[in-house]
């Protein structure tokens, strides 16, 4: 069975939905149940996992730092975020937290399954990456992976932003070209700059070279 890690706090739902994922769905889960963010990302670094399923509010660490640490980690584990915080400003927080999904509660069992078994397709099955130097690109699931430190996941402003520089190896971009086609064409100059910056961080400080006085492309590690 695939194994999945749920951090969950709420002592009256988190049983419901290990008994559901291990007994009462069509696809079981080897569910591990953490119930505070600190010792969730314990066990996130000590063990392996196919799926996380991740709540918001957590003592201790809350969801949006749990999954922060996980991706520092370079753990590209796929991660669905559950909150009953349903504003587009909360997902987005989440998403670029590093989570792939997100699931408002109240929530019916079936779309979690459904949810958990349409990200795990898409981590293992996609194969269409972007060479990268010696890296690989996975576009749709965020994933990049060297060949000495593995993956490393990234959120989905950072993918975008790969993505374009990646599709387009030869070609320099300006700032205001890459506000456009990634962000908002009415954000500041410094977006683009702070972007590159975590990509850099994750991976290495070639993977974007800066073009004097254009802007930025790819670079080759």
């Amino acid at each position: 069975m695939p194994r999945l890690l749920l951090v969950e706090d709420d002592e009256r739902l988190a049983p419901i939905i290990v008994e559901y994922l291990t007994q009462g769905a069509a696809e079981r889960y080897d569910v591990t149940r953490r119930a505070d963010g600190v010792a969730a990302l314990e066990t996130a670094l000590a063990e392996e996992f196919d799926v996380m399923v991740v709540d918001r509010r957590l003592p201790g660490l809350d969801g949006v730092g749990l999954v922060q640490a996980i991706r520092r980690a370079h753990l590209g584990t796929p991660i669905i975020m559950l909150t009953a915080l349903g504003t587009v400003d909360n997902r987005v927080e989440g998403l670029d937290a590093g989570a792939n999904d997100y699931l408002v509660k109240p929530f019916e069992f079936a779309e979690l399954l459904a949810r958990l078994r349409a990200l795990r397709r898409s981590y293992t099955s996609n194969d269409a990456s972007l060479a990268i130097g010696s890296w690989d690109f996975y576009p749709q699931d965020r994933i990049v992976e060297s060949p000495y430190i593995g993956p490393v996941a990234l959120t989905p402003k950072e993918s975008e932003l790969l993505t374009l520089l990646a599709e387009n190896p030869h070609r320099t971009f300006s700032r205001a070209q890459i506000l456009s086609a990634v962000f908002s064409p009415t954000d500041l100059p410094g977006t683009v700059d702070t972007y590159v910056h975590y990509l850099r961080r994750k991976t290495e400080e070639g993977v974007v070279l800066t073009v004097r006085g254009k802007g930025y492309r790819l670079g080759a590690l």
